[in-house]
C-alpha cells in the first residue's frame, strides 16, 4: 500500500530545498526546477498544494541565495574548473552550465576567471582540455603506437563529440608523442 503524498506547504518546500542543497551544489534556477518537480509529483499524486506555490518557491530560493547557500558565480567557477581538468571543451562546458541554470553573463565571467587562474588564454585552455581528454581516454599519442594509425579517425570523432574544434583535435591526435604535447 502506498503512503499518501505529503501536502505541499511553505515549510515542506523549505525542507525539500535544504535536503537537496545538503547533497548537491545547485544554482538558483536549478533549485527552482527541483522544487517545481516536487510540486508536479505531488499534483500527480493528488496531494494538496498550497495556493501561491510559485511565489513560495521563489521566496525559498531567495532565502537560500541571501543566506549564501546558493551562489551561481561560485557554482559556475567551480564546475568550469572541474570540467576543464577532466578535459571538457569550452563548448561543452557552456552547454552543461547553461543546462544547470547558469546565465550567459555569469558563465562568461567564470571562463575568464578560469583563464586568469590558469594564467592562459582561451585557445591554450582549450588545447589543455583536449590533452586532458586524450590522456584520460587514451587517444592519439596516449594510445599504443601500433594502434594509432588505425584508430586516428575514431580518436578525431571522439574529440569532435566532446566539442573540440577540428584544428585542436588534429593538433592533439596527430602529435608525434606525449612529449610533443607538453612542448606546446
Amino acid at each position: 500500500m502506498r503512503r499518501p503524498a505529503r501536502p505541499i506547504t511553505a515549510q515542506y518546500l523549505q525542507n525539500a530545498a535544504a535536503f537537496y542543497l545538503e547533497r548537491y551544489p545547485a544554482t538558483a534556477e536549478g533549485l527552482r526546477r527541483v522544487l517545481r518537480r516536487r510540486v508536479r509529483k505531488a499534483e500527480i499524486a493528488e496531494a494538496p498544494v498550497m495556493d501561491g506555490v510559485e511565489a513560495a518557491i521563489e521566496a525559498v530560493v531567495q532565502r537560500f541565495v541571501s543566506a549564501g547557500a546558493i551562489d551561481d558565480k561560485e557554482f559556475a567557477q567551480t564546475k568550469a574548473r572541474s570540467m576543464h581538468r577532466r578535459g571538457t571543451s569550452s563548448r561543452m562546458t557552456r552547454h552543461k552550465l547553461t543546462l544547470a541554470g547558469v546565465d550567459a553573463g555569469t558563465l562568461d565571467r567564470a571562463l575568464v576567471a578560469l583563464d586568469e587562474e590558469l594564467d592562459t588564454d582561451p585557445e591554450r585552455r582549450e588545447r589543455q582540455a583536449a590533452i586532458a581528454l586524450a590522456r584520460r581516454r587514451r587517444l592519439g599519442p596516449f594510445r599504443p603506437e601500433a594502434e594509432r594509425a588505425d584508430r586516428r579517425h575514431r580518436d578525431l570523432a571522439a574529440m569532435a563529440r566532446a566539442g573540440f574544434a577540428l584544428a585542436v583535435a588534429r593538433k592533439v591526435i596527430d602529435a608525434a608523442d606525449v612529449a610533443a604535447l607538453d612542448d606546446d
